[in-house]
């Protein structure tokens, strides 16, 4: 974020360009200056109940991780300042005000689980190797209940542990999924790292023969139930990737201690580097952070801010002659009353400033506390131009006097700032509206906007957004629907269900439907607007109820029709006709918004971003739609992005969450895509429609993202303590009755540069195979992975290359020199499409363990990245597999304490560990498909 800000800021001169380095410290953008991370925000949910435990275990968990940080990277890193963010739903106790803090940038939220029963802190983390991650999250019972000690261990480890995740993009070094795997030695060992960690294998279920776990002679592995309890007494000093907890262990796995044999996903998603390999090469310690001669560091400086109950919020408007062009003026009013009398949260105190060559106040700041306020405000929008010019100073600074005259300070408020106009006069008071502790979305409309306006939201910590001047977008009114308050309480949230523009001929018609899921349904407005001429409309209801014409509000000058369902709307589908009755051409839209039905009913909500703000061509933009009800992910949507240039037709593409391609992790809500077809330079904008049938939604009961382990127990001086068994998730308590949805969302735009002019040649690759399985089936090697297109995802490939290796380096470093496998008759499907390969490994063929990697080639002879490397064991000689283990016979101890402070009486089994009778082999027949 640093760095980025510096290279925004050269267009400045000196003082700015320091500006903007600093400014981005504040609301949850950390910057390491002076071997310290800055500005750690932490976040409590508004739904969390007041408990002054909290606040404490949050102090002690980072004030132990900063000492532990500090030696995990040689003396690099501690953490510096910490800002918590008290709710507003809290009772005030003297916090600090915030400035530019809000829940919904923090690093590190306080929230309920994302399942009824998951406690397990997880990092939200779902780009690539390397990537930073968007936040962690800490329940209110894992940071106040003693039993979380024993199962996940040290709090303080265990954040940097997350940390890790988070800043870094490292990931874990252990696999729920697959456990254990086979050596090159023929043992079968725990999937950890370091392999030097040291414990024995103990069975806890019944599948297992007399407490001994039993190898499956199918895989050659454990079968289920078969569990590694590590010792907590330990020789071994990493990794804190796989077990923070042991109080041996001080340092993340580096080349000479990491086990690249391990199936897990620190392997997978980073091609077999160790995870001090990763994070030396972030740019932490890539262009900086050397290690320092103190031998111990200050403790983290922390400060509780509480977040203000009511948002302040100044609308600075553009109003000079170039918002005439192009019906700017007319599109502006119209998503400004839809903002006024429909979006904005109720008790937020809200001004507006109109400019051009100077300021003007249109209202004072007034609090929303009735319909009557939102259409008194409303009115005061002026229906004509100012002026000629434009001087965004100008509006900016009235907006800081009107919104200082509200409550004495300008901090902790927001201005929603929208122009039209290439100002190049905004230098001049950048730095006193930065220092203002204000926030500032910016909203640039048509493409001779100035480019400053977004380094001014960006600085400042606010939304940046772009609205074209097609007659046929709707995207004004889409971009002020999404900016709500960021304090996390959805339930004073608006959210946008439909939004439908159409060019409609004489005597057309526009039909629609539209769905109301159980979720909402609360201040319910249906919208129409047209340019020319008012439509004939018809509205039905879910049960057959008929709304028409005569029952919409119209506002004739602003050419809008409104329509609020009395009380709560119905689920279901409602249906809409929009007719043209008039003898020229018209473009109408629809736009429905509505609220969370009550508080706490887990509103379906969607968040859209690219990776990037500044894109140079020919490198693709990566687009992301987070669809979640509550934190729990919703799979199975439709979900479409639809981007906008400057000029020209919008782009419509469909994203995907099937673990591929742009895709980093299949089933967790996160839908994903390439986009690289930019046919010009400039401003882009970004919108996705998501839409569900109504069905059931089951999602795998397994753990998303990068989670914290749940550990079964340990060993101490030769006895076993088990912790009670994960709580179990049934299916009724993982599916989510969602019914049919529908849900809008705007996202940041974004620029690209370096386009060319006129016809180029091909120089988009295919994009990288992530997704790439290898399992073994009598002596040969099936290899599955997901299409991917001729150019990154989109289209055909034209051929692949397979390689074998004895270790991943050779593959990773050397991918050209490795054994190659005969791929003729393997043809590239369509992308997205199920590959499956089968080979016989002749060429190592005296090799029992090793590695696989693919790389693709399309028409124009680019190739992709090479895929993530797999591992596989071919034809382990299963009788003489083995488990080593210190010990032979033990007594263990399971410690049956309850979940988190439920304590039952321990109960004492004496049983044999390891006793292994030799079985004959059985031929390994797993489907793949």
């Amino acid at each position: 974020m640093e760095r980025k800000a510096k290279v925004a800021a050269a267009t400045f001169p000196l003082s700015f360009a320091l500006l903007l380095e600093f400014a981005v410290v504040g609301g949850g953008a950390v910057s390491l200056r002076a071997n310290a991370y800055q500005g750690l925000l932490v976040a409590i949910n508004p739904s969390v109940p007041e408990d002054a435990k909290i606040v404490s275990s949050i102090k002690e968990m980072i004030t132990e991780a900063s000492f532990y940080l500090f030696n995990a990277t040689q003396g690099r890193v501690c953490f510096g300042s910490v800002k918590i963010l008290i709710p507003a739903t809290w009772k005030t106790n003297g916090y600090e005000k915030p400035e530019q803090e809000l829940y919904i940038k923090a690093d590190v939220i306080v929230a309920p689980p994302y399942w009824k029963h998951g406690h397990d802190p997880y990092t939200l983390q779902y780009r690539g190797c390397g990537e930073k991650g968007k936040y962690i999250h800490f329940t209110p019972d894992f940071l106040i209940s003693n039993g979380s000690f024993e199962i996940y261990g040290s709090h303080g480890r265990l954040f940097v542990h997350e940390w890790a995740h988070l800043q870094w993009g490292v990931y874990d070094e252990y696999d729920t999924e697959k456990p254990f795997y086979i050596t090159g030695q023929n043992q079968v060992k725990a999937s950890r790292c370091s392999s030097e960690l040291a414990g024995i294998y103990v069975c806890e279920k019944q599948s297992c023969t007399e407490g001994n776990c039993v190898i499956d002679q199918r895989t050659g592995l454990f079968k289920e139930g078969c569990a590694f309890i590590l010792n907590k007494d330990q020789n071994a000093s990493s990794s804190i990737m796989y077990m923070q907890s042991v109080s041996s262990v001080l340092h993340f796995c580096d080349t000479s201690s990491h086990n690249t044999e391990a199936p897990n996903a620190q392997n997978r998603m980073c091609s077999y580097k160790s995870t001090w390999d990763v994070i030396m090469s972030s740019d932490d310690f890539k262009f900086g952070a050397p290690p320092t001669f103190n031998s111990t560091p200050l403790p983290p400086n922390f400060s509780l801010l509480q977040a203000n109950s009511d948002r302040v919020i100044c609308l600075v408007l553009d109003f000079s002659s170039r918002m005439n062009e192009n019906n700017r003026l007319n599109r502006m009013c119209q998503a400004i009353e839809i903002y006024l009398l429909q979006i904005v949260e109720d008790n937020s105190y809200v001004g507006i400033v109109g400019f051009s060559k100077t300021g003007k106040v249109k209202s004072q700041i007034r609090q929303i506390v009735s319909p009557e306020v939102r259409k008194q405000l409303a009115s005061d929008l002026p229906v004509a131009s100012m002026g000629k010019e434009a001087n965004v100073c100008a509006g900016l600074q009235l907006a800081l006097e009107v919104i200082k005259n509200h409550d004495g300070r300008t901090s902790g408020s927001e201005i929603i700032l929208l122009s039209s106009g290439d100002d190049n006069t905004l230098s001049t008071c950048f730095s006193d509206v930065a220092n203002a502790g204000i926030i500032i979305h910016t909203i640039a409309v048509g493409q001779s906007t100035s480019e400053k306006l977004e380094q001014l939201g960006r600085v400042t910590g606010g939304l940046r957004f772009f609205a074209s001047d097609r007659p046929d977008s709707n995207s004004l009114t889409d971009i002020l629907i999404t900016i709500v308050g960021g304090h996390g309480d959805t339930s004073r949230q608006s959210v946008q269900i439909e939004s439908v523009v159409e060019r409609m001929k004489s005597n057309g018609r526009l039909n629609g439907t539209t769905t109301l899921d159980h979720t909402v349904g609360r201040d319910t407005f249906f919208v129409v607007t047209w340019q020319r001429e008012e439509p004939v409309i018809t509205l039905q209801d879910p049960r057959g109820k008929i709304y028409t014409t005569t029952e919409f509000k119209i506002n004739s000058i602003l050419h809008l029709a409104r329509l609020q369902i009395p009380e709560t709307a119905e689920v279901g589908d409602w249906t809409y006709t929009l007719a043209n009755t008039h003898m020229i051409p018209d473009v109408f839209t629809m736009t429905v918004t509505s609220r969370e039905i009550r508080a706490n009913a887990s509103m379906i909500s969607v968040r859209v971003h690219a990776n990037k703000d500044v894109n140079v061509y020919p490198n693709p933009v990566i687009v992301y739609a987070e669809v979640s009800q509550g934190f729990s992910p919703i799979l199975a949507a439709n979900v479409t992005a639809v981007i906008e240039p400057e000029n020209g037709d919008p782009i419509f593409m469909d994203l995907f969450d099937n673990g591929a391609g742009a895709d980093s992790i299949k089933n967790d809500g996160v839908y994903s895509r390439y986009l690289f077809a930019f046919m010009q330079n400039g401003r882009y904008s970004l919108k996705v429609h998501v839409k569900s049938s109504n069905k059931t939604v089951d999602p795998s009961p397994r753990i998303l993202w990068s989670r914290a382990m749940y550990i079964p127990g340990y060993v101490t001086n030769g006895t076993i303590q088990m912790n009670p068994p994960r709580p179990l998730m049934n299916s009724e308590e993982t599916q989510i009755r969602q019914g049919g949805f529908s849900r809008i969302a705007s996202g940041n735009s974004f620029t690209v540069s370096g386009v060319p002019v006129g016809p180029y040649f091909d120089v988009f690759p295919p994009c990288k195979i992530i997704d790439l399985d290898a399992r073994s089936e009598d002596n040969e090697i099936v290899l599955s992975w997901t299409a991917p297109g001729d150019d990154f995802d989109q289209g055909q490939a034209a051929a692949y290359e397979v390689r074998i290796g004895k270790s991943p380096l050779e593959l990773r470093e050397k991918f050209g020199n490795a054994a190659s496998v005969n791929t003729s008759d393997l043809t590239p499907q369509q992308t997205g499409s199920r590959e499956v390969f089968v080979f016989k490994p002749e060429v190592l063929a005296n090799v029992t363990l090793f590695y696989v990697a693919v790389r693709t080639a399309d028409k124009s002879f680019l190739y992709s990245d090479i895929s993530n490397i797999a591992l596989v064991a071919i034809n382990p000689q299963k009788d003489n597999l083995s488990a080593p283990t210190k010990y032979g016979t033990l007594t263990v101890i399971l410690s049956i304490c309850g979940i988190l402070l439920l304590v039952v009486p321990c109960l004492i089994l004496s049983i044999t560990l390891w006793t292994l009778k030799k079985k004959k082999k059985r031929t390994i027949k797993e489907a793949i498909l």
